[in-house]
């Protein structure tokens, strides 16, 4: 099964550069979006027509133009849920799970705890809430979580880490809750597989050539339960696909396969 992650910045901005030829060629089994910026009564007919092939589940944030995620799949699923469950933090279209036999999909847009982290400490019960909201769904099967989590877990998952030590997404705060996460029974898959690869990012500024420059952060994940770790076959970082300042980033898993 081909899964593909991908915060896209805003998606009419990014059909414009190019995300239906990548969406087309990759044609994933399972195909998350973070960060679409719009709600689904403003997809237009060409948007639609991208994902024609495929069940198409949106969660829009009710504050226009913000946020959001979307999951296109080619196998419906038996349920879907929307958020956490949890008001305070369903209010901006963070999350959508889907249940299919073997596994949940969640696909996740974590909050930013912004610049001078005046949203750290909300960041910190978000963490702690959703932790719990995987861990009841590991209960009855295993966990498939992707998305920008807004966190480079160590420092070899960003450029320059001594510089940017107390900076949103790497602060000892976030950073320790990925930790908990993964000690909680989940493994990082790109991890998993190349635990020492350096200079592997997923999101680059967009002041300073810092594209160009390779100098990014390793933000967006695919988060597996433990338990079917050994079913992981490959983790791709998709760092030549343009049009966001994110990158997509893939996994072939044998989940289909008891």
């Amino acid at each position: 099964m081909k899964l593909i992650s991908w915060n896209v910045n805003g998606l009419r901005a990014a059909v414009n550069k190019g995300f239906d030829d990548f969406f087309k060629k990759e044609n994933a089994d399972i195909f998350c979006i973070q960060e679409t910026k719009m709600q689904e009564d403003q997809l237009d007919e060409n948007i639609k027509g991208i994902f024609k092939e495929y069940n198409s589940y949106w969660n829009s944030a009710e504050k226009k133009g913000y946020s959001g995620t979307a999951i296109f799949t080619k196998k419906k699923p038996m349920d879907v849920t929307y958020g956490i469950g949890i008001e305070e933090h369903d209010k901006e279209g963070r999350v959508i799970t889907l249940e299919f036999e073997n596994f949940f999909m969640v696909n996740c847009y974590t909050p930013n705890a912004k610049r001078e982290l005046e949203r750290l400490d909300y960041r910190m019960v978000w963490e702690d809430e959703f932790r719990k909201y995987l861990l009841k769904l590991n209960e009855s099967k295993p966990v498939v979580m992707c998305g920008d989590l807004n966190v480079a877990h160590e420092e070899i998952d960003l450029k320059n880490p001594k510089t940017n030590r107390r900076n949103a997404g790497f602060t000892d705060e976030e950073r320790g809750k990925m930790t908990e996460l993964l000690n909680a029974g989940f493994t990082d898959t790109f991890r998993y597989l190349y635990p020492d690869k350096p200079d592997m990012y997923t999101w680059w500024s967009y002041m300073f050539k810092a594209r160009e420059k390779n100098a990014g952060w390793r933000i967006d994940y695919f988060i597996v339960s433990k338990s079917i770790e050994n079913k992981i076959k490959e983790s791709y970082i998709y760092s030549e696909i343009m049009g966001s300042d994110h990158c997509p980033v893939g996994l072939d898993l044998d989940i289909d396969k008891k």
